[in-house]
Formats: structure tokens, sequence, C-alpha cells
């Protein structure tokens, strides 16, 4: 029996492959709104960052969401990512409704 292919994603904060399942989908939508996708399944432009704050921080520092997206992307967006994984992680969920 063959096993299966485990997708493998770069974190933009840390710079390390990972499987996809255990990072974060940061989303940039149609209409060029910057959020995260807990569920990794929305449309839209994607990059991935881990599970810890670090790496947010290193990802805005270097503006590598920028680099990803092609835009700038708002103090307030990262402020309101930071929120959001916070609070995931304070519950250790998965995902947002």
């Amino acid at each position: 029996m063959k096993s299966k292919k485990i997708s493998m994603r770069l974190c933009v904060g840390c710079g390390q492959m990972q499987p996809k399942k255990e990072l974060i989908r940061i989303l940039k939508d149609s209409t060029g709104s910057i959020q995260l996708d807990f569920t990794g399944k929305k449309s839209g432009r994607g990059a991935y960052l881990c599970k810890n704050m670090d790496c947010l921080y290193a990802a805005k520092k270097g503006h590598r969401l920028e680099r990803s997206f092609g835009c700038r992307v708002e103090d307030t967006v990262y402020g309101e990512m930071e929120d959001a994984l916070q609070k995931a992680l304070a519950g250790d969920v998965d995902h947002l409704p």
C-alpha cells in the first residue's frame, strides 16, 4: 500500500518547511483584505505561518507578508492577526469561526 504524500509549506516567519496542517494560512482574498484562514480552504492568495508569535513578529519585521502578497499590509491587520493567533493559542484550537 502506498503512503499518502504530506504537503509541505514554507513559513514566512522562520523560513522552515513544515507540514501544511501544522501551519496557519494567511489569506488575501479578491477584495484585497488580509486575514487568518484557520480552515485553510478559503479562496484567495495564501501564505503560511507557524502557530507561534515569534514567526508573526519576524514576518512583520521583515515585511515578508508584503513581499508575498505584493501590497502593503497595515499595522491594524497585524494587530488583528496577533489577537486572533493569541486566542487560538490560548484555546489551543485548530480554527476559529
